[in-house]
């Protein structure tokens, strides 16, 4: 859902596109959009309880997905495609 939300963010009122695929190393998911940025998530900053309750925007601007994604995934990435947008990939270990 990471992905998807992030292309209709990307690129709204657009079609994306969304490719899911098993093979032997997981399930590979993949989604386009036209927008040309590319993804990009915020840096990983320690944060105290104190932090959350004084600095209630800090979860409401986004940029916290693709670290998950990083995360949960055995490989992702993105490439653009030359008659425009950009694939984000990752593979899902199963």
């Amino acid at each position: 859902s990471e992905l998807i939300t992030n292309a209709s963010k990307a690129a709204p009122g657009s079609r994306i596109k969304l490719r899911l695929n098993r093979n032997s190393q997981g399930i590979f998911i993949s989604v386009w959009d036209p927008a040309p940025t590319l993804p990009a998530s915020k840096p990983f900053t320690a944060l105290t309880l104190e932090d959350l309750d004084s600095a209630p925007s800090t979860w409401d601007n986004g940029g916290w997905g693709l670290p998950l994604v990083e995360a949960l995934s055995s490989a992702c990435g993105h490439h653009p495609v030359p008659s425009g947008g950009k694939w984000v990939w990752a593979t899902l270990k199963i």
